[in-house]
């Protein structure tokens, strides 16, 4: 693959992992917004989430196949959840997943973009810390 293209495959992951990786700042961000008042935090999840875009919109929807996904269907295990916190915790690994995915795949890429995927996973590994050892 050229530093030049993707391929229909490659914008189908990086589509996923986009999608996934602001869904998992949002669930925190709202947390910390609505449940703790927590401006500043949500202000810096909120950051991560705009800064977590591709600019080819186009390519990314047109090879999205959410219908198909074999993995799709949910599994019990992501069912469960005891508590906020355990919600708190399954979204921030969701994003820092996420944005390593998007990472590695963009050093095929674009040297910027994988950096700034690294930047969002660091910054999340650092609010996550902050979050649960002050809650």
């Amino acid at each position: 693959m050229s530093k030049n293209n993707l391929s229909p495959e490659l914008y189908r992951v990086i589509d996923a992992n986009l999608n996934r990786l602001k869904e998992g700042i949002r669930v925190v961000e709202d947390l910390q917004r609505y449940l703790y008042n927590n401006k500043d935090i949500s202000q810096k999840l909120k950051n991560l989430r705009h800064l977590s875009v591709y600019e080819d919109i186009d390519a990314l929807l047109k090879h999205r196949d959410s219908i198909n996904d074999v993995l799709r269907p949910t599994i019990d295990d992501e069912l469960n959840r005891t508590d906020l916190k355990s919600v708190v915790i399954a979204n921030f690994k969701r994003a820092q997943e996420s944005s390593r995915v998007l990472e590695e795949l963009f050093k095929l890429h674009s040297s910027k973009e994988s950096e700034k995927f690294k930047h969002i996973r660091y910054e999340l590994y650092d609010l996550e810390k902050n979050i649960l050892t002050n809650s």
